[in-house]
């Protein structure tokens, strides 16, 4: 693979303006397609074989004035302080509130307040149900404000006037100053990592032209292919994240390569060769996990992961052909200018001498940083050890103490893990300022928690048109149950052979009790089935939410085998060995379950609720492991794979151990600490955002990251190989020989470009075995 890259990179480079230009229209030509496709759909979520789906479809078909789907927003109103609000003035002014808002084409029908009994106890508050007929991202803008001109008007009266549900339009959506932070810290982190500003823009335009054209490509496919808008969300997050990671790496073994004195074309070509290698191997971990989401069998998680795949295949694409295009540009700009002054010197002198050997300075300098240069005369030339030099030196002296205080901190940390509860936010954990949140306290306060999460059983007789006496059994039946508060009487479909009924939880609808509730009414229903000769399911927005949680609770170990298994697979063939790749999977679980600790103890636990911003500490978002296992899997592969790589690579042309490992810091750890920094800084914008929900996939992302990055990564990675040693690298003959040689080092590649009879290659044989056998005394 390393030869074929080589040989891509260097095409690349000499025919650059192809290239360029070839990645360019083909981005106008997807961006124009997307503004001249039909609009997406909208989003439709669904769960396949649940009880709570079943019973949608089957209102969806029996009721069918009913938009069982469609949007709803419930409008909770209280009367003035020391009026009540059956008072026939109050009564008059809500009357003319309900009509208003059931002016409008999408409107399906309102509730009368006084009508379906939807009076507090003490008089004082009501509510009216308002459904449409479209779901809520298919409200139009008319819509919406015809519900706050209403909702206002009534509340000018004195009457205090709030409203919940999905048909509310959010007061602030995901973006904006997010995106923008995330967007200038990579900037500012990619200008110090490189020195300059051609190499530091080289990622950051990469990596927004290939997310451009993965979401170009979701939207002009979307109507073919019923993709909505949202499944471009994660698209963006993780195209943008790879695409700088792989850019990242590319660049700076292109630098390397530069430095030691190889021309830009040479340069372009084995650094395509072998960091993209790694990048093409990292890509496929990110391509597997992301794609593995279809087995939790949720159609919008399958449809989102095998798009942002899609932009990540694109991602590893235009790393290996757009990248080296642009270095043809680029050239040796690509360096510092402090580099460039100190390349040219050291080239100017360089005519004065035919030595090849090095000199006995570069020897002693060898010597100081315990690290011979194996496999490149370029390396020799080492002034000065570098931060990753002194950390890797550090780790390799102390390793079970590094190990232990890795293993044993992260371990700490995951132990709130232990209490995760997962659900779904509700309006209960908004902002106290915003009106859903008012609402939902409103109702709570008069009517029961409850309240905020009723509900729905259906009662299906199969064609009979007895559905009102079975469903009065149903609900009598239901009304004894421990945690109902209230069962009201049933609604029938003109067919007469469907009926609803709503079952009201005197807990709230992310209370564990209510979960514990909609399990013992589902087992009751069978012997109700029996009783009533029907179907009896349990739905509606709660109940949706507690199946939601479940499915992807049982798909979670699945997935987490999925992806580690095969991801176990494709690492053995990049390193050759089976302890490396156990290493990788063993730290990442790690990583993850110390990142899921920390968000338990944040949002759950509500410790530091006041630094992050939590409103209110609540369950964890039921979507939260299987997005973190997915992106951080992803990230810390590509963290594992340019840095372990690095690593082989010193090993297989020569290197120790230990000095394959003080290589992979030297040259990996710089780029792996930006790379992670970056990504860091994307996700914390999140942090600051109003929604709860998006508050804690940042607050998640970025600390799986930090704790992936710089701990497991630069810490126990480290320290797990200098215990190992030569054992690291071991893999049984058998399996040797049966794995393909997909050359990701580069050895292959070496033996092509310096033939091991030629005089140079005798002569830096010779300067390394002498070098060596200096080293041995430090070695042992």
């Amino acid at each position: 693979m390393a030869t074929f890259l080589y040989k891509l990179g260097r095409l690349s480079f000499r025919r650059r303006r192809y290239v360029a230009l070839l990645w360019v229209l083909l981005l106008g030509g997807i961006g124009y397609a997307s503004s001249a496709a039909p609009a997406p759909p909208a989003d439709s979520f669904s769960m396949p074989g649940t009880d709570s789906q079943k019973a949608f479809d089957l209102l969806d078909e029996r009721f069918p004035a009913a938009s069982a789907e469609g949007a709803t927003a419930r409008v909770v109103i209280r009367a003035p302080v020391g009026e009540k609000i059956t008072d026939p003035a109050a009564k008059a002014e809500v009357n003319q509130l309900v009509a208003a808002l059931g002016k409008g084409s999408q409107v399906a029908g309102v509730a009368d307040p006084y009508k379906a009994n939807a009076v507090s106890k003490d008089g004082t508050t009501a509510y009216a149900s308002v459904t449409y007929k479209v779901i809520s991202t298919e409200l139009t803008d008319k819509t919406h404000g015809a519900l706050a001109d209403a909702t206002d008007k009534t509340r000018a009266e004195g009457f205090t006037v709030e409203t919940g549900g999905d048909a509310v339009q959010a007061e602030q959506e995901m973006g904006g100053s997010a995106e923008l932070i995330g967007i200038a810290v990579s900037a500012v982190v990619l200008v110090i990592t490189f020195g300059s500003l051609i190499a530091a823009g080289l990622p950051l335009l990469t990596a927004i032209i290939g997310v451009g054209i993965g979401v170009s490509g979701i939207a002009a496919l979307g109507s073919v292919l019923n993709l909505s808008g949202t499944t471009s969300t994660l698209a963006m997050m993780i195209g943008l994240a790879v695409g700088i990671d792989y850019a990242l790496f590319i660049v700076s073994r292109y630098r390397a390569e530069i430095a030691e004195g190889r021309e830009p074309e040479e340069a372009a070509g084995r650094a395509t060769g072998t960091a993209g290698s790694a990048v093409v191997f990292a890509g496929l971990t990110v391509i597997v996990a992301l794609a593995g989401l279809s087995v939790v069998n949720i159609p919008m998680l399958t449809k989102m992961g095998l798009a942002a795949a899609a932009t990540v295949a694109i991602a590893v694409l235009i790393a290996l052909t757009m990248i080296p295009a642009l270095l043809g540009f680029a050239g040796k700009r690509a360096l510092r200018r402090k580099d460039r002054k100190n390349l040219k010197k050291s080239g100017a002198d360089s005519k004065h001498s035919k030595d090849t050997k090095a000199t006995k300075a570069t020897k002693d300098n060898r010597a100081l940083t315990k690290q011979a240069a194996p496999h490149s005369a370029g390396e020799a030339e080492i002034i000065k050890p570098n931060l990753g030099t002194r950390w890797a030196r550090l780790v390799l002296r102390r390793p079970v103490t590094v190990l232990l205080i890795g293993v044993l901190g992260l371990g700490a940390v995951a132990v709130p893990a232990t209490s995760l509860e997962l659900g779904l936010p509700d309006e209960g954990t908004s902002a106290p300022d915003t009106t859903q949140r008012k609402a939902y306290d409103l109702l709570s306060e008069s009517f029961g928690a409850g309240f905020n999460g009723p509900l729905m059983v259906t009662v299906d007789t199969g064609g009979a048109k007895d559905a009102a006496a079975a469903a009065k059994t149903v609900g009598t039946s239901l009304a004894k149950v421990d945690g109902v508060a209230a069962v009201t009487p049933a609604s029938v479909n003109p067919a007469g052979d469907t009926a609803i009924i709503t079952v009201v939880p005197t807990t709230g609808p992310s209370d564990h009790k209510t979960e514990e509730l909609v399990r013992t009414i589902r087992s009751k229903a069978s012997g109700l089935e029996v009783d009533t000769k029907s179907d009896v399911l349990v739905t509606g927005q709660t109940a949706m939410t507690i199946d939601f949680s479940q499915t992807l609770d049982d798909a979670l170990l699945p997935y987490l085998g999925l992806v580690v298994g095969l991801a176990f697979l494709l690492l053995m063939l990049v390193f050759r060995s089976v302890l490396v790749p156990l290493k990788a999977a063993l730290g990442f679980l790690l990583s993850v379950a110390a990142a899921l600790g920390a968000v338990v103890a944040v949002f759950q636990w509500g410790w530091l609720a006041d630094v992050v911003g939590v409103d209110q500490p609540g369950p964890i978002m039921s979507m939260m492991p299987i997005f973190m296992i997915g992106v951080v899997f992803g990230l810390a592969m590509d963290y594992e794979v340019f840095l372990v790589t690095r690593m082989r690579e010193a090993y297989v042309h020569g290197a120790s151990p230990a000095e394959a490992v003080v290589t992979g810091f030297k040259h990996g750890g710089r780029v792996v600490g930006a790379a992670a920094v970056i990504m860091i800084s994307v996700f914390s914008g999140f942090i600051m955002e109003n929604d709860d929900m998006i508050k804690m996939m940042g607050f998640g992302l970025a600390i799986a990251v930090f704790f992936d990055a710089f701990v497991v990564r630069m810490a126990i990675v480290p320290a797990v190989l200098a215990l190992l040693g030569k054992s690291a690298w071991w893999l049984p003959r058998w399996l040797d020989k049966l794995l393909p040689n997909m050359d990701v080092e580069g050895e292959k590649l070496h033996k092509t470009l310096t033939p091991p009879s030629s005089p140079a290659a005798e002569d830096e044989d010779r300067d390394n075995d002498e070098e060596r056998r200096e080293l041995e005394p430090v070695r042992g």
